[in-house]
C-alpha cells in the first residue's frame, strides 16, 4: 500500500492560508470536516462546551464559552 499524496495545488492553497490561520487567538487547533453537511468546524478548546454562539452575515458561527471563543463553524465551507 502506497502513501497517500497531496497534489502539489493544494500544498499551494496551504501555503496561502497559513499567514490567516497564524491569526486565530490560539496555537492548538482541531479541524473537522462535515462533506455531507458541507460544515467546517474549527475548535480551540477540546471539548469545546460552548456557552454562548453568534451568528455572522457571512454564515460564520461564532461559539463562546463565557467571553472566551473556543470554536468557529463555517455553513457551506466548500463554496468560500
Amino acid at each position: 500500500m502506497g502513501k497517500e499524496v497531496i497534489k502539489e495545488e493544494v500544498i499551494a492553497e496551504i501555503f496561502k492560508a497559513t499567514p490567516h490561520l497564524l491569526k486565530f487567538p490560539t496555537t492548538k487547533m482541531w479541524i473537522d470536516y462535515d462533506q455531507e453537511g458541507d460544515v467546517l468546524y474549527i475548535s480551540f478548546k477540546r471539548p469545546q462546551k460552548a456557552t454562548d454562539s453568534e451568528m455572522l452575515e457571512n454564515g460564520i458561527l461564532l461559539r463562546y464559552r463565557d467571553d472566551r471563543l473556543v470554536g468557529m463553524t463555517i455553513l457551506d465551507a466548500s463554496r468560500r
